[in-house]
């Protein structure tokens, strides 16, 4: 089976679907995607290294979840289903804002993507995907600052600026929240 994504115009306003990896290949289409960031009650957050088999950027650390709502899903919907499938876990996300990037990988493809960026909580124990997720770390704020300075450390770009942009815009997305109604 194929995997649809959305296609969306600049206000992200539905314009069609296709297929994952037709919205990736060449410069890509423009689609809809979430990036979730998961912290813990002590205010670490998760990493991950994406899988080896990922088309783009693979074996890049990365926040903890990304990926795209099905056709007719909502992003908040898609985002939890995702971290179940991706680490394990089950986690209520908040949306914090939404931007537009696109970026080339090489020649294999690009990402084009309207992102809604989400925070959630969790304390729960990690069970990566191993088909998704090569690696992950629970590191501090200035842990994570200090790597992405670290020119030589392979972060997936969407996640620089979504890192930079809440660092500076969100400066307590990171205070830890009492964890319920998961």
């Amino acid at each position: 089976m194929t995997v649809e994504v959305v296609l969306v115009d600049a206000k992200d306003n539905e314009i069609g679907v296709c297929g994952k990896q037709d919205a990736h290949l060449g410069s890509g289409r423009r689609h809809r995607a979430f990036s979730v960031h998961l912290i813990d009650s002590s205010g670490r957050h998760l990493i991950q290294q994406r899988a080896a088999n990922k088309m783009l950027w693979p074996r890049f650390w990365s926040n903890a979840c990304c990926s795209h709502p099905a056709p007719g899903e909502t992003v908040t919907d898609a985002a939890r289903r995702r971290l179940r499938e991706e680490l394990g876990v089950s986690a209520l996300c908040r949306p914090l804002y939404s931007f537009e990037y696109h970026e080339r990988f090489g020649s294999v493809g690009a990402e084009h993507e309207l992102c809604h960026v989400l925070i959630a909580q969790t304390d729960e124990v990690i069970s990566p995907s191993a088909e998704e997720v090569a690696a992950v770390k629970w590191l501090r704020r200035d842990q994570i600052s200090d790597q992405i300075a670290n020119s030589e450390a392979s972060f997936t770009p969407w996640f620089r600026m979504e890192w930079a942009r809440l660092l500076t815009e969100f400066p307590e997305f990171d205070t830890p929240q009492p964890i319920g109604g998961n």
